[in-house]
């Protein structure tokens, strides 16, 4: 009887030890990915700038060009962050024929409405435009590589 009892207690001792560990590990994973944050320009362009530079369009039904269009073209003429942010707050701001620099684009879709973003958005977005790889058509780096010499 006494074996019984000692075989049954190193039993639910082994088990009870075994399942603590995993919930321990299960709280940590929970932990690392609720610390994770997204930049705040990438959720600012994703609510505000995608309603027209869509990814999910095709090429034919774009109401603007995609974002990664407008970073390849202003980080060509712009290369440092400072004069990227300031040439994409400048066409923000007020967007016209005369301070286009996408002339394909405005041929295509014409000048953008103006937008009542702060510069504090702007930036952000900007900043994370620059700064990070930001998601692309599928049919796009085919698209770039044909225009690359057609700058009109």
């Amino acid at each position: 009887m006494k074996t019984s009892i000692y075989v049954l207690l190193t039993f639910m001792f082994l088990l009870s030890c075994e399942n603590s560990e995993k919930d321990r590990y299960t709280s940590m994973a929970t932990i690392q990915t609720d610390n994770f944050e997204e930049h705040p320009g990438k959720i600012l362009m994703e609510n505000n700038c995608y309603v027209c530079h869509n990814l999910a369009a095709s090429h034919d039904d774009l109401l603007a060009p995609p974002m990664i269009a407008v970073k390849r073209r202003y980080t060509s003429s712009q290369p440092t962050k400072a004069e990227f942010i300031e040439a994409i707050q400048t066409w923000i701001k007020n967007p016209n024929e005369a301070n286009a620099k996408m002339y394909g684009a405005v041929k295509r879709f014409n000048v953008m409405p103006k937008m009542p973003f702060s510069e504090e958005t702007i930036a952000q977005i900007a900043d994370y435009m620059y700064e990070y790889d930001i998601a692309q058509p599928e049919w796009f780096e085919g698209h770039f590589n044909e225009m690359k010499g057609n700058r009109n």
